[in-house]
């Protein structure tokens, strides 16, 4: 070895390269990998020997293909879900179980406030998780009749809002408006889903805090919940990208102490295709060793726990109505095209098994089109796929990146309501990506469900629900081998980012996690239980906060 190489030694290195998977020791040198093996193999000539890591496991630093910039931004907010989080300083923050704890937290978060014009937003409540409970207008007016009160559902979908803000976007009786949801009295209930409703909403109040401005305080306070989480490279899933959001996200990512490497995805809604084509190649101008631009997203239907996914027959279990296009059916086919043939990478969120068909018939028709070997676009979510739409993105070259949190946070609401038994045993279905031969990923879609990839291989592994129901672990589990793949390696190659990180070979990144248990040696129950004493970037360490 030569000068300036470092070699970390450890108690066991998972390597995630097939071609040498386990090791003692990895060499570093100018931020990159320069190989793993032994102590006699890599401590030799003129090495710099790092036992700081000695007792403890390194795997490749964890990849989230599927979060948002708004994990950093919704902490600025009151949390009011129903279960514990965690937050970028480490803080355990508890859930609160039902509405009159929502409206007390909310009346505290209210009390600090000066002004009575500046409105309160907070985040991340869900119906089902307290018995069904709707969170009306009447429940908010409780906080405040003079300011405006939003809270954003935990799917992003939906939001709740109090009679000061109805009346303030002229909706209080405006119920013939999609999306905007009546109640008892015929009048608003407070409950507005889907984009249009939401956007009238955020343009009444000035300010949407899921796209507003974001300053490099935004940027470094996602990073830091990476850093707890054991995870080296993030997306931003869907982001307008400004010019302002762009100089903080070149401003941010090239200090010497940002932590993670940020994968922004541009937001195909607020762009027309030929000018995200044009900008896509001025952003390219912009990346860097931990800023990489390139990819695009469309969503086409909403949230199914929100019964605004796209379902097909027989529809949602319980019998609601068909969820909303948040992209029209004539339209996707467009879209995709113009993408595919400008040679840009599609992220498609689709939630329902419907909204999944009418993607894979518009990559279908492109791909008709103009054939592309390595396109790589790549479904988000996909919750409700069957082995035969598996079977059609194996022969279209498409990946997958499954919402395994869900099994956990709203499988039993599947089961009961939205899917039914037989459905909801094939929820997120790993299992049958895996024996089909799908590249996959699987995701937490952070901040809406925590992010935290030990916890979302441990749902992939023991596919139980909050309540303790198993769903499909027969068919659909993955071996605590093929969940840590999919966090790793699995998602870069979604990404396209694969020849960077994912494992720890020579050429990549020296970006790991650092454990303090060794996964494939524990009980599968345990996975997510494992402590993270933080992460190494580029051969720099980290230590998580921990408050």
């Amino acid at each position: 070895m030569t000068t300036g190489t470092v070699v970390f030694a450890a108690r066991k290195i998972i390597t995630m390269n097939p071609s040498r998977p386990f090791a003692t020791h990895v060499a570093v040198r100018d931020g990159r990998i320069v190989a793993t093996g032994t102590a006699e193999e890599l401590c030799v000539g003129e090495v710099q020997l790092d036992t700081s890591f000695a007792d403890k496991v390194l795997m490749p630093g964890f990849v989230e293909g599927h979060s948002h910039i708004m994990e950093g931004l919704m902490w600025l907010m009151p949390y009011v879900g129903a279960f514990d989080r965690r937050s970028p300083e480490g803080r355990l923050v508890p859930g609160v179980g039902d509405i009159d704890s929502i409206v007390a937290r909310l009346k505290e978060a209210e009390a600090e406030l000066q002004d009575d014009r500046t409105p309160l937003y907070a985040w991340g409540f869900d119906p089902l998780h307290i018995g069904g409970k709707m969170l009306s207008r009447h429940d908010l007016d409780r906080v405040s009749t003079k300011r405006p009160v939003i809270v954003v559902h935990a799917s992003f979908h939906i939001n709740n809002v109090n009679t000061h803000t109805l009346e303030r976007a002229e909706l209080l009786r405006a119920t013939s408006i999609s999306g905007v949801v009546a109640g008892s009295d015929g009048l608003a209930s407070g409950e507005l889903q889907g984009i249009p409703a939401r956007m009238r909403l955020f343009r009444a109040l000035g300010n949407n805090p899921q796209a507003g401005s974001i300053t490099e305080a935004d940027v470094k306070r996602y990073a830091a919940s990476a850093c707890v989480q054991g995870v080296t490279t993030i997306t931003d899933l869907h982001n307008d990208l400004t010019d302002q959001t762009v100089e903080v996200y070149r401003g941010a990512t090239r200090a010497p102490d940002f932590g993670v490497r940020l994968v922004p995805a541009l937001a195909s809604a607020s762009h027309a295709p030929e000018q995200a084509i044009a900008k896509l190649e001025m952003l390219r101008e912009h990346c860097n060793d931990k800023l990489h631009y390139g990819i695009v997203k469309l969503v086409v239907d909403g949230s199914i726990q929100g019964f605004t996914a796209r379902l097909r027959w027989p529809g949602y279990h319980n019998g609601a109505a068909n969820g909303l296009w948040y992209i029209a059916p004539e339209e996707l086919p467009r879209l995709v095209d113009a993408y595919h043939r400008a040679g840009i990478q599609l992220h498609i969120h689709t939630n329902g098994d419907e909204a999944t068909e009418l993607a894979l018939d518009a990559v279908e028709a492109a791909q008709t089109a103009m054939p592309r070997p390595d396109h790589r676009h790549t479904l988000q979510h996909c919750q409700m796929a069957d082995a035969a739409l598996f079977r059609r993105m194996k022969t279209l070259g498409v990946c997958v990146n499954l919402f395994s949190n869900h099994i956990y946070y709203w499988g039993d609401s599947h089961y009961a309501l939205t899917m039914g038994p037989e459905r909801a045993a094939r929820l997120d279905a790993t299992g049958t990506a895996q024996r089909i031969g799908v590249p996959f990923a699987i995701h937490s879609d952070a901040p809406v469900t925590p992010l935290a990839p030990l916890f979302t291989a441990w749902c992939a592994v023991n596919r139980v629900s909050s309540a303790g129901r198993v769903l499909g672990r027969e068919t659909e589990a993955l071996t605590v081998e093929q969940a840590l793949a999919a966090v790793t390696i699995g998602a870069a190659y979604t990404l396209k980012l694969d020849h960077l990180v994912g494992s720890i070979e020579t050429g990549k990144y020296a970006d790991f996690v650092v454990l303090e248990d060794d996964p494939l040696a524990i009980d599968p129950q345990r996975l997510k239980d494992i402590a993270i004493w933080g992460t190494v970037l580029g051969g720099l360490a980290r230590k998580a906060p921990r408050a």
